[in-house]
């Protein structure tokens, strides 16, 4: 097992299952300069991380993300600049600038955790609110409790979301709920969320679940596993013509690779698999 931490995250990895917590409890991890930088700085580690299979996302203390720090805000408008993800002090119009491929700062702090190969499964309690659902959606799977609260609550403060929630909603929320939600910014309890299609399943205890399943996933061919990652942002972005071909072209891939055939043999077998680290 190996561990890592700053004031701001918390990640220990075992058996290549990254467990990430947000630590800055006493303040609901709520989203400053600093965490912002942590988010970022903790998922592109992982990217490089030796055979990883599969990160846990959740906050300590009593929530998992309450948003955009409050002296944050106070400093934004004391300042005259707008972004939910900004930092206090910023010029409008600075987060035009693409720092991160084809993102800024605070919108690759949430795109980092979908752009990672491997499956990121968030858990989330207490409250996620505005830029803290948006990191939320950047994950592949989000487990909640029934009274979890989560809002689109960038219009409470004037202002629309800009964490790449735009992006991470598309498929999950029907336009016009999505528009109710981002015009309102209402509270939904974690139960109506999965109704919704914000959260995946309700669960008593989010990070316990997700980190199950993130076990789960870590016994299966780690190729695979990737190939399917890569699968899913096609289907999610693309025509059918490239959809149909990069199933085919994931699937000339697996096929008779030494992990497919390690998985066929320890399922005729009966025994774990004993897969080699995936580095592509």
């Amino acid at each position: 097992m190996s561990a890592s931490s700053t004031d701001r995250i918390i990640v220990t990895i075992e058996d290549g299952v990254a467990d990430v917590r947000l630590n800055r409890a006493d303040k609901m991890n709520a989203l400053d300069p600093a965490m912002f930088d942590a988010l970022i700085a903790t998922g592109e580690r992982l990217r490089e991380t030796p055979d990883l299979r599969a990160v846990v996302l959740s906050g300590e203390g009593r929530a998992f993300c309450a948003g955009l720090d409050m002296e944050s805000m106070a400093g934004m408008l004391g300042n005259g600049a707008g972004g939910e993800g900004g930092d206090p002090g910023i010029r409008p119009g600075r987060l035009a600038a693409r720092v991160h491929g084809i993102s800024n700062r605070p919108q690759y702090a949430c795109m980092v955790w979908r752009e990672l190969p491997v499956p990121v499964f968030a858990a989330v309690h207490g409250v996620a609110f505005g830029g803290g659902l948006q990191v939320a959606l950047g994950a592949d799977v989000r487990f909640v409790t029934a009274d979890t609260r989560l809002s689109i609550m960038e219009i409470k403060w004037g202002l629309v979301p800009d964490m790449a929630g735009m992006v991470l909603t598309r498929g999950l929320v029907r336009p016009d709920v999505l528009r109710e939600l981002v015009y309102t910014g209402r509270v939904v309890s974690g139960t109506e969320a999965c109704e919704l299609g914000l959260a995946t399943r309700v669960v008593d205890d989010p990070r316990a679940a997700a980190l199950e399943a993130a076990r789960q996933v870590a016994h299966r061919n780690p190729h695979a596993i990737r190939a399917a990652k890569r699968l899913m942002e096609v289907v999610e972005g693309g025509d059918n013509a490239a959809i149909l071909m990069a199933e085919s072209v994931e699937q000339d891939r697996l096929v008779g690779s030494p992990n497919q055939r390690e998985a066929v043999r320890a399922n005729l077998e009966k025994r774990a698999p004993r897969f080699e680290a995936a580095r592509d």
